[in-house]
């Protein structure tokens, strides 16, 4: 016993761990696949992320190019500025108190070099004499004395016009500016040879800038200190032109680690630099860790989360160094895009060769017994249609798949015989086949054909066609709107809603079959032997009914039975008698409430109910009549209907003649006037119910 519970327990476990074909060759093809997929795509971005730097590096390399031509060329043009000044004044072309020649000098040189800010002048005693740039549309020159005008700025501006500048205003401002306490100035009286210099204190405030000052001897005698002034906002500018990758961004340091410039290209001589720049901290802190040394440095920092390339780089001015800063993504961002591409693609094609190893192993081995089980579900949901016979090269799946096909025809045969749709509805909930049933609230509809028999007499079996396009309408729109087709009894069609799936608007949706079918036949143009539109009549009730397997232990019907359900019959044939084509029941009517359009008919007499049973006619559906004030006339009817019951005879005839002069052909009001008539005129008993009983079928 003890053996033979090992054996039992080691063979569920063998069970447990087994696996199928399709799944153990499709796990080996995936795993080779993904570890192929992982080392090509670490080498590729390893091999990308180098590659990137690189880029990185050149671009780097080609920024500090134009810098530092753009630096030196700023440098020599002051160089050459202040020598051809010095010259003229040296050869004594130009006298250093001649003011007229030296404001044209003055301003030529301004204009003829585009970097240059200032060109200015002091004298040992004190005074001071300057052109300045105002942006690239302005000059101005400028005066301080200290005996004419003394404690005052005489401003000159002029207009650049293309070739020429024109005055434009001249004014007189105070100022306490003393070139003689300027360190440019102090420093260049006492040199021998020009130098260069910091200036940060201008006549017209601060202007951060860099000076190119020296003495002016003429016959070995000192008249004063020129100077070429460039202010930073010229480098802002020209930095502001530059293309650091996409988003990227250069600086210009001094030796102290201050700030010379940043991109502004709205910077010069009037607008001042804006110094917020967010990439500002990243250069701040490669200065930082760079420390004293002034060779050219290189490191990748994180900021945020976000890595950049920062890059140090010696500047061809004393002490300046540009800093580049280019974020990491703008290179490796292309590559992380790729990447992701193409795992993506390598997922796909790794998803697609999975399935196709399992689709290989599915075909060669269970593939045919796959198929087979799949007919013989298709059998057990009832979906013959999708039945299909399998050739196969092993004989007895061959045998049984030709089985199946076989069963599945002659199963098919009885289709036309059974609702589908209700096998499978009834398959799905589980319902056997066997006697029995449920009493439920569900709502069922009648449908015939208006003057059926006279017009198949006329027509012999050439009415076969006509009735089976009629059929096949209003099944169509039956099953459309979930309803149950019960049966076909000539002519008419029986079905019901709320079974065998619940519906809780089964009333809605079957006042709403209604409505279609009556709006597909007339779209149709169905008309009878005489050449007339084929007429419909529908009788509609909601109610608790029998619902279920009706029948016996040798054929069943799954279908509806009870009062109800005649009443719906009856409701049907009353349309003949009303004038009418589709008529409901008062609790249908309950039932769809504000939803459809309807009127109260009259009251009939029903067996079992005292008082009659309210009779509706159904109009329309209430979201689909486009002119609601042309149903006023309901109102109309129903009051009037109100005074035949309260036995007001010739005020009720009075109303239903006024309808009927609107609506001529209104049936339900031609027999109320018929009966308002015959009533007025002979008058009614005390014991007189307004309930009508159907004098015809």
């Amino acid at each position: 016993m003890t053996a033979s519970s090992g054996r039992i327990a080691s063979g569920q476990a063998v069970r447990r761990l087994t696996v199928s074909i399709r799944l153990a060759v499709s796990a080996l093809v995936l795993t080779a696949i993904l570890l192929t997929a992982a080392l090509s795509n670490l080498l590729w971005w390893r091999t990308a992320e180098a590659t990137s730097r690189q880029l990185a590096a050149t671009i780097n390399e080609q920024i500090v190019a134009a810098v530092r031509k753009e630096v030196a060329a700023i440098v020599d043009e002051a160089r050459a500025a202040h020598t051809a000044l010095r010259t003229l004044f040296l050869q004594n072309v130009l006298d250093t108190r001649e003011a007229d020649k030296r404001e044209f000098v003055f301003l030529s040189q301004l204009q003829s070099q585009s970097t240059i800010s200032w060109v200015a002048f002091g004298w040992p005693d004190g005074a001071f004499f300057a052109a300045h740039k105002l942006g690239d549309g302005r000059l101005e020159m400028m005066e301080i004395s200290l005996t004419d005008h003394a404690g005052q700025r005489r401003v000159d501006e002029y207009d650049v016009v293309p070739g020429d500048i024109e005055f434009a205003n001249r004014r007189f401002e105070p100022t306490d500016f003393r070139v003689a306490d300027r360190t440019w100035f102090k420093t260049g009286i006492k040199a021998e040879d020009p130098s260069w210099f910091k200036v940060t204190d201008h006549p017209i405030g601060e202007r951060p800038s860099i000076a190119f000052a020296g003495p002016i001897d003429v016959y070995q005698e000192r008249q004063g200190v020129l100077a070429i002034i460039i202010e930073y906002t010229r480098l802002a500018r020209f930095l502001a032109q530059l293309e650091v990758g996409h988003t990227g961004t250069a600086f210009i340091f001094d030796g102290s680690g201050e700030l010379v410039a940043a991109p502004d290209r709205d910077a010069d001589e009037l607008h001042p630099a804006r110094g917020g720049q967010a990439l500002l901290p990243l250069a701040q802190m490669a200065l930082t860790k760079a420390g004293t040394d002034q060779d050219s440095w290189r490191s990748r920092l994180t900021s945020d989360g976000a890595a950049y390339e920062v890059a140090l780089t010696p500047l061809p001015f004393p002490g300046w160094r540009l800093a580049t800063v280019i974020p990491e993504a703008e290179f490796l961002g292309p590559v992380e895009t790729t990447l992701r591409r193409l795992i993506a693609g390598l997922g796909v094609g790794a998803v697609l060769a999975a399935l196709a190893s399992a689709l290989l192993a599915r075909t060669v081995i269970a593939a045919p017994l796959s198929r087979v089980v799949g007919e013989i579900r298709h059998v057990e949901t009832f979906a013959l249609e999708l039945v299909r016979r399998h050739p196969s090269r092993l004989k007895e799946i061959a045998s049984l798949s030709g089985a199946i096909a076989e069963m599945a025809a002659g199963l098919s045969a009885f289709r036309k015989f059974i609702p589908a749709d209700l096998v499978r509805a009834l398959l799905r909930q589980g319902v056997e086949a066997k006697p029995g049933g449920a009493i439920q609230e569900l709502t069922v509809m009648f449908i015939d054909i208006a003057g059926f028999t006279g017009l198949s007499e006329r027509m012999g079996d050439r009415v076969v066609p006509l009735l089976s396009h009629y059929l096949d309408i209003a099944s169509e729109v039956i099953v459309a709107n979930g309803g149950t087709i019960d049966k076909f009894i000539g002519d008419a069609v029986m079905a019901f809603w709320g079974a065998p799936q619940p519906q809780g608007d089964h009333a809605l949706l079957c006042c709403r079959a209604a409505l279609a079918c009556r709006r597909a036949i007339e779209e149709a143009g169905l008309s009878n032997d005489l050449g007339r539109p084929l007429q419909i009549r529908i009788g509609i009730n909601s109610g608790h009914m029998l619902v279920g397997n009706i029948g016996s232990e040798l054929r069943l019907n799954y279908t509806v039975i009870g009062d109800a359900v005649n009443v719906a019959s009856r409701l049907e044939s009353a349309n003949k008698q009303y004038g009418t084509q589709i008529l409901i029941g008062e609790t249908t009517a309950a039932l769809v409430g504000r939803s459809m359009v309807t009127r109260e008919v009259d009251r009939i007499a029903v067996y079992g109910r005292e008082g009659g049973l309210s009779v509706h006619e159904l109009i329309g559906a209430q979201d689909q009549l486009r002119d609601h004030a042309a149903c006023r006339w309901i109102g109309a009817y129903e009051d009037a209907l109100r005074k035949y019951r309260e036995r007001d005879f010739p005020g009720a005839l009075r109303q239903f003649e006024d309808i009927l002069r609107e609506r001529p052909d209104d049936g339900p009001s031609q027999v109320m006037r018929n009966r308002c008539v015959e009533l007025s005129r002979t008058g009614c008993a005390d014991a007189w119910e307004p309930v009508s009983a159907l004098t015809r079928k």
